[in-house]
């Protein structure tokens, strides 16, 4: 069945709204444990009641099960935070506790608290099992034909991706490391998946915003599924030149094609897009007047869900 615009954001924004269903939300949040560190009295993530057990006599974790709470007990700062975390991880990994931390990156990403200090990094591939909040970037390419028609550049993951393998993409999209801002991971990403020159990048690309959702993981992420993803997408244009073409850089897109407006909304309607990519095609197509509120009888909703108020900490 053909998906509706709609369709795609409740895919990838699919953790309930308190306003939409109340008891649904209730009944969501009380199965949860709330994730914190000892002396910051506020959530920052939710964590799968099968994942809390897990901690149950960690060292440096406590369970509170009255009030489904896991607190990290120890650390005074983000450097002790961090390696009591990591340790404790890497243990869960060696006795294969966790599928997701199979797929281990030796990537760091931050986790902020209500200031927006910095208070632990964890590794990438184990931030869905604690719920936290993770930041990325993606950027839409496009070049304008002779005639002035608007056609976008999508790859396609590699099939043998760990996550979402075969699906279609953004021309570019990568999480930020710890430490590294927005527009540098962008030109990182750049170089490193559509092989665009740093030159071009610093010099057109365009910030346009963020796209911000609450994910529930599906077995398409790899892994555990129903484990908790709030995600923060800072969104970037770019407009090449026509003799400008995206290449595969790594081994994680197979092909890049050049489609019109309508390819894409076909692709998009069949399902064929990584849930969030499809999301932020939706707010490219919002920014750039091709769905507007005369031919899309859900736009309020839409627009706003594309933007979604999450629940813990951001930057």
């Amino acid at each position: 069945m053909s998906k509706t615009n709609l369709d795609l954001v409740n895919d990838c924004d699919s953790f309930p709204y308190y306003q939409v269903d109340p008891d649904l939300y209730a009944a969501s949040i009380s199965t949860y444990y709330e994730l914190r560190v000892q002396g910051h009295d506020y959530g920052l993530g939710y964590v799968l009641p099968s994942v809390a057990e897990v901690f149950r006599g960690v060292p440096n974790f406590s369970l509170d099960d009255d009030d489904r709470i896991l607190t990290l007990t120890a650390g005074e700062n983000v450097e002790e935070r961090s390696q009591l975390i990591e340790h404790t991880l890497l243990a869960l990994k060696q006795i294969g506790h966790f599928k997701v931390l199979e797929k281990w990156r030796n990537e760091l990403y931050a986790v902020y608290g209500r200031n927006k200090e910095l208070l632990f990094n964890v590794e990438r591939s184990a931030s869905p099992l604690l719920g936290v909040v993770t930041y990325g970037v993606h950027l839409t390419a496009y070049t304008k034909t002779e005639d002035g028609e608007l056609k976008i550049w999508i790859p396609r993951r590699a099939r043998t991706k760990q996550t979402y393998g075969g699906l279609l993409d953004n021309a570019v999209a990568g999480g930020i490391a710890s430490g590294e801002t927005p527009f540098e991971s962008l030109v990182r990403e750049c170089g490193e998946e559509a092989s665009l020159p740093e030159d071009l990048v610093r010099s057109t690309v365009k910030p346009a915003g963020t796209v911000t959702y609450f994910y529930i993981r599906d077995e398409r992420a790899g892994g555990e599924s129903k484990l908790l993803q709030p995600e923060c997408q800072y969104v970037y244009d770019i407009e090449l030149p026509e003799d400008v073409i995206p290449k595969p850089g790594d081994d994680e897109v197979e092909e890049f094609y050049l489609w019109t407006i309508e390819e894409v909304k076909e692709a998009m309607a069949k399902g064929e897009f990584k849930p969030n990519c499809a999301l932020v095609m939706l707010e490219f197509f919002v920014r750039h007047g091709i769905i507007t509120c005369d031919k899309e009888k859900d736009y309020i909703e839409i627009v706003s869900r594309l933007h979604r108020r999450l629940e813990f900490p951001t930057l």
